[in-house]
Protein backbone atom coordinates (compact mmCIF):
# COMPACT_ATOMS: atom_id res chain seq x y z
CA UNK A 1 0.00 0.00 0.00
CA UNK A 2 1.53 3.41 -0.88
CA UNK A 3 2.60 5.59 1.60
CA UNK A 4 -0.62 8.11 2.41
CA UNK A 5 -0.24 11.82 1.61
CA UNK A 6 -1.94 13.44 4.54
CA UNK A 7 -1.61 12.00 8.14
CA UNK A 8 -3.11 13.49 10.85
CA UNK A 9 -3.00 11.16 14.27
CA UNK A 10 -5.17 12.49 17.55
CA UNK A 11 -5.88 16.32 16.22
CA UNK A 12 -7.26 18.37 18.95
CA UNK A 13 -8.27 22.07 18.11
CA UNK A 14 -9.76 24.52 20.53
CA UNK A 15 -10.78 28.22 20.79
CA UNK A 16 -10.63 30.43 23.46
CA UNK A 17 -13.75 31.42 25.39
CA UNK A 18 -14.88 33.26 29.27
CA UNK A 19 -14.84 30.21 30.38
CA UNK A 20 -11.51 28.74 29.22
CA UNK A 21 -11.08 27.05 26.06
CA UNK A 22 -13.57 25.13 23.98
CA UNK A 23 -12.51 22.00 21.96
CA UNK A 24 -14.09 21.89 18.73
CA UNK A 25 -12.00 18.99 16.80
CA UNK A 26 -11.40 15.76 19.81
CA UNK A 27 -8.89 13.29 19.03
CA UNK A 28 -9.70 13.05 15.25
CA UNK A 29 -7.27 10.31 13.46
CA UNK A 30 -7.08 9.93 9.40
CA UNK A 31 -4.94 9.07 6.58
CA UNK A 32 -6.03 10.30 2.86
CA UNK A 33 -3.37 8.77 -0.13
CA UNK A 34 -4.03 9.09 -3.62
CA UNK A 35 -8.24 7.95 -3.74
CA UNK A 36 -10.78 9.97 -2.57
CA UNK A 37 -12.27 10.10 1.29
CA UNK A 38 -15.16 11.59 2.32
CA UNK A 39 -15.19 13.83 5.67
CA UNK A 40 -19.14 13.66 6.38
CA UNK A 41 -21.22 14.78 9.30
CA UNK A 42 -24.08 17.44 10.28
CA UNK A 43 -22.87 21.52 10.84
CA UNK A 44 -20.71 22.33 13.60
CA UNK A 45 -18.91 18.55 13.88
CA UNK A 46 -15.58 19.94 12.68
CA UNK A 47 -14.91 18.63 9.21
CA UNK A 48 -14.78 21.99 8.00
CA UNK A 49 -12.15 22.66 11.02
CA UNK A 50 -10.25 19.51 10.19
CA UNK A 51 -10.21 20.47 6.86
CA UNK A 52 -8.42 23.93 7.42
CA UNK A 53 -6.40 22.81 10.02
CA UNK A 54 -4.35 21.06 6.96
CA UNK A 55 -4.26 23.90 4.71
CA UNK A 56 -3.02 26.23 7.89
CA UNK A 57 -6.31 28.37 7.28
CA UNK A 58 -7.31 28.59 11.13
CA UNK A 59 -7.23 32.22 12.65
CA UNK A 60 -4.70 32.90 15.15
CA UNK A 61 -6.81 32.50 18.24
CA UNK A 62 -6.99 28.60 17.50
CA UNK A 63 -4.99 26.15 19.61
CA UNK A 64 -3.25 22.92 17.67
CA UNK A 65 -2.26 19.52 18.95
CA UNK A 66 -1.53 16.61 17.25
CA UNK A 67 0.75 13.35 17.65
CA UNK A 68 1.12 13.63 14.14
CA UNK A 69 0.16 16.01 11.79
CA UNK A 70 2.25 15.43 8.26
CA UNK A 71 1.88 15.78 4.89
CA UNK A 72 4.29 13.53 2.79
CA UNK A 73 6.05 12.92 5.84
CA UNK A 74 6.88 16.99 6.45
CA UNK A 75 5.25 18.24 10.26
CA UNK A 76 2.38 20.60 9.26
CA UNK A 77 2.52 22.13 12.90
CA UNK A 78 5.99 23.06 12.76
CA UNK A 79 5.73 25.47 9.35
CA UNK A 80 6.38 29.31 9.62
CA UNK A 81 4.49 31.32 7.24
CA UNK A 82 6.35 31.49 4.05
CA UNK A 83 6.62 27.65 4.11
CA UNK A 84 2.55 27.76 3.96
CA UNK A 85 2.91 30.31 1.14
CA UNK A 86 5.30 27.65 -0.63
CA UNK A 87 3.08 24.30 0.20
CA UNK A 88 -0.64 25.84 -0.39
CA UNK A 89 -0.94 25.42 -4.54
CA UNK A 90 1.64 23.47 -4.94
CA UNK A 91 1.34 20.27 -2.65
CA UNK A 92 -1.98 21.17 -1.21
CA UNK A 93 -5.16 22.84 -3.02
CA UNK A 94 -8.35 23.74 -1.39
CA UNK A 95 -11.57 24.18 -2.69
CA UNK A 96 -14.68 26.09 -1.24
CA UNK A 97 -18.50 26.25 -1.39
CA UNK A 98 -18.96 29.13 -4.04
CA UNK A 99 -17.40 30.93 -6.54
CA UNK A 100 -18.99 33.78 -6.14
CA UNK A 101 -16.91 34.72 -2.92
CA UNK A 102 -13.66 32.83 -4.15
CA UNK A 103 -13.49 34.61 -7.60
CA UNK A 104 -12.12 37.82 -7.66
CA UNK A 105 -14.87 40.25 -9.59
CA UNK A 106 -12.24 42.90 -10.70
CA UNK A 107 -10.04 40.54 -12.61
CA UNK A 108 -10.76 38.52 -15.52
CA UNK A 109 -10.53 34.48 -15.49
CA UNK A 110 -7.58 34.03 -17.24
CA UNK A 111 -5.45 35.79 -14.42
CA UNK A 112 -7.17 33.95 -11.31
CA UNK A 113 -6.14 30.73 -12.82
CA UNK A 114 -2.85 31.66 -13.58
CA UNK A 115 -2.49 33.13 -10.36
CA UNK A 116 -0.94 29.82 -8.79
CA UNK A 117 1.65 29.35 -11.31
CA UNK A 118 2.73 32.91 -11.11
CA UNK A 119 3.40 32.25 -7.45
CA UNK A 120 5.18 28.82 -7.89
CA UNK A 121 6.87 28.54 -11.51
CA UNK A 122 8.97 30.59 -13.45
CA UNK A 123 6.78 29.95 -16.56
CA UNK A 124 6.46 33.13 -18.98
CA UNK A 125 3.46 34.72 -19.49
CA UNK A 126 2.64 32.70 -22.61
CA UNK A 127 3.81 29.70 -21.02
CA UNK A 128 0.73 30.27 -18.16
CA UNK A 129 -1.49 31.51 -20.53
CA UNK A 130 -1.35 28.08 -22.79
CA UNK A 131 -1.20 26.03 -19.06
CA UNK A 132 -4.34 27.94 -18.35
CA UNK A 133 -6.62 27.18 -21.21
CA UNK A 134 -5.70 23.52 -21.16
CA UNK A 135 -6.93 23.31 -17.40
CA UNK A 136 -10.17 25.28 -18.29
CA UNK A 137 -10.60 22.83 -20.95
CA UNK A 138 -9.81 19.90 -18.91
CA UNK A 139 -12.58 20.67 -16.53
CA UNK A 140 -15.23 20.74 -18.76
CA UNK A 141 -15.41 24.44 -20.02
CA UNK A 142 -16.43 24.33 -24.06
CA UNK A 143 -15.07 27.46 -24.71
CA UNK A 144 -12.08 28.36 -22.70
CA UNK A 145 -10.85 31.06 -24.82
CA UNK A 146 -13.67 32.84 -24.20
CA UNK A 147 -14.31 32.28 -20.30
CA UNK A 148 -10.08 32.92 -19.91
CA UNK A 149 -11.16 36.71 -21.10
CA UNK A 150 -14.79 36.80 -19.39
CA UNK A 151 -15.28 38.42 -15.64
CA UNK A 152 -16.65 36.21 -13.23
CA UNK A 153 -20.08 37.73 -13.38
CA UNK A 154 -20.43 36.46 -16.64
CA UNK A 155 -20.37 33.08 -15.65
CA UNK A 156 -23.48 30.78 -14.18
CA UNK A 157 -22.73 29.18 -11.05
CA UNK A 158 -21.60 25.27 -12.49
CA UNK A 159 -18.73 27.30 -14.81
CA UNK A 160 -17.87 29.35 -11.81
CA UNK A 161 -16.95 26.42 -9.97
CA UNK A 162 -15.32 24.67 -12.74
CA UNK A 163 -12.88 27.98 -12.97
CA UNK A 164 -12.27 27.22 -9.14
CA UNK A 165 -10.79 23.71 -9.97
CA UNK A 166 -9.16 24.85 -12.97
CA UNK A 167 -7.47 27.31 -10.51
CA UNK A 168 -6.66 24.88 -7.66
CA UNK A 169 -5.13 22.13 -9.97
CA UNK A 170 -3.26 24.53 -12.65
CA UNK A 171 0.01 23.65 -10.49
CA UNK A 172 -0.85 19.31 -9.81
CA UNK A 173 -0.91 19.17 -6.36
CA UNK A 174 -0.84 16.21 -4.54
CA UNK A 175 -3.83 16.51 -2.66
CA UNK A 176 -7.14 18.11 -3.04
CA UNK A 177 -9.30 19.56 -0.17
CA UNK A 178 -12.71 19.81 -1.32
CA UNK A 179 -15.03 22.20 1.43
CA UNK A 180 -18.76 21.54 0.12
CA UNK A 181 -18.01 22.26 -3.21
CA UNK A 182 -21.15 21.77 -4.66
CA UNK A 183 -23.96 23.03 -1.96
CA UNK A 184 -24.90 26.10 -3.77
CA UNK A 185 -25.51 24.20 -7.07
CA UNK A 186 -28.59 22.57 -8.57
CA UNK A 187 -28.72 18.85 -8.31
CA UNK A 188 -27.43 18.17 -11.60
CA UNK A 189 -24.85 19.97 -11.37
CA UNK A 190 -23.73 18.66 -8.37
CA UNK A 191 -23.64 15.59 -9.70
CA UNK A 192 -21.46 16.89 -12.55
CA UNK A 193 -18.76 18.32 -10.54
CA UNK A 194 -18.76 15.77 -8.12
CA UNK A 195 -18.03 13.13 -11.23
CA UNK A 196 -15.49 15.32 -12.86
CA UNK A 197 -13.39 15.92 -9.48
CA UNK A 198 -13.28 12.02 -8.96
CA UNK A 199 -12.39 12.16 -12.64
CA UNK A 200 -9.60 14.49 -12.02
CA UNK A 201 -8.12 12.56 -9.22
CA UNK A 202 -7.34 9.02 -11.12
CA UNK A 203 -6.54 10.80 -14.31
CA UNK A 204 -3.73 13.34 -11.94
CA UNK A 205 -3.19 11.19 -9.37
CA UNK A 206 -3.89 12.83 -6.18
CA UNK A 207 -5.65 12.63 -2.91
CA UNK A 208 -9.06 14.73 -2.59
CA UNK A 209 -10.75 15.04 0.40
CA UNK A 210 -14.39 15.82 0.10
CA UNK A 211 -15.91 17.35 3.34
CA UNK A 212 -19.94 17.18 2.98
CA UNK A 213 -23.19 15.84 4.48
CA UNK A 214 -24.51 14.25 1.86
CA UNK A 215 -23.76 10.82 2.29
CA UNK A 216 -26.09 10.14 -1.03
CA UNK A 217 -23.79 11.99 -2.73
CA UNK A 218 -20.46 10.75 -0.95
CA UNK A 219 -21.83 6.96 -1.39
CA UNK A 220 -21.46 7.33 -5.19
CA UNK A 221 -18.43 9.56 -5.64
CA UNK A 222 -16.40 8.38 -2.71
CA UNK A 223 -14.09 5.80 -2.02
CA UNK A 224 -13.65 5.67 1.74
CA UNK A 225 -16.13 7.50 4.26
CA UNK A 226 -14.96 9.14 7.35
CA UNK A 227 -18.25 10.23 10.01
CA UNK A 228 -17.79 12.99 12.35
CA UNK A 229 -20.12 14.15 14.80
CA UNK A 230 -19.42 17.21 17.85
CA UNK A 231 -15.63 17.22 17.02
CA UNK A 232 -14.93 13.38 16.62
CA UNK A 233 -15.10 10.44 14.65
CA UNK A 234 -17.54 8.35 14.89
CA UNK A 235 -17.00 5.33 12.39
CA UNK A 236 -14.66 4.56 9.23
CA UNK A 237 -16.21 2.75 6.27
CA UNK A 238 -15.82 1.50 3.04
CA UNK A 239 -18.34 4.01 0.58
CA UNK A 240 -20.20 1.17 -0.69
CA UNK A 241 -20.86 -0.12 3.27
CA UNK A 242 -23.04 2.91 4.52
CA UNK A 243 -26.33 0.90 3.91
CA UNK A 244 -24.68 -1.92 7.01
CA UNK A 245 -22.89 1.10 9.20
CA UNK A 246 -22.25 -0.38 12.65
CA UNK A 247 -22.48 3.06 14.01
CA UNK A 248 -26.22 4.18 15.36
CA UNK A 249 -25.84 8.00 13.89
CA UNK A 250 -24.47 6.93 10.79
CA UNK A 251 -27.51 4.48 10.76
CA UNK A 252 -29.63 7.35 11.42
CA UNK A 253 -27.87 9.81 8.61
CA UNK A 254 -28.13 7.32 6.10
CA UNK A 255 -31.82 6.48 7.06
CA UNK A 256 -32.41 10.26 6.44
CA UNK A 257 -31.08 11.25 2.92
CA UNK A 258 -34.06 11.95 0.61
CA UNK A 259 -35.59 9.80 -1.69
CA UNK A 260 -39.17 9.11 -3.18
CA UNK A 261 -39.85 6.90 -0.43
CA UNK A 262 -39.31 9.14 2.46
CA UNK A 263 -40.86 12.06 0.38
CA UNK A 264 -43.78 13.33 2.46
CA UNK A 265 -42.97 11.28 5.39
CA UNK A 266 -41.55 12.19 9.22
CA UNK A 267 -37.68 11.55 8.82
CA UNK A 268 -35.84 9.58 11.75
CA UNK A 269 -34.48 11.16 14.73
CA UNK A 270 -31.37 10.39 16.07
CA UNK A 271 -31.65 9.55 19.92
CA UNK A 272 -28.52 10.37 20.63
CA UNK A 273 -26.87 12.24 23.92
Amino acid sequence: MAEPLLTINDLRISFPSPNGRIGVVNGVSLEVGREVVALVGESGSGKSMTGRAAMGLLPSTASIEAKQFTFEGRDLTRLSGTQWNALRGQGISLILQDPKYSLNPAHRVGRQVEETLLLHTRLSAKERRQRALEMLSKVGLADPERVYQSYPAALSGGMGQRVMIAAMLINNPRLLIADEPTSALDRGLQDQILALLRSLTADLGMGLLLISHDLQQVHRYADRVLVMRQGALVEELASADLANASSPYTRALWAARPSAATYGTRLPVFEGE
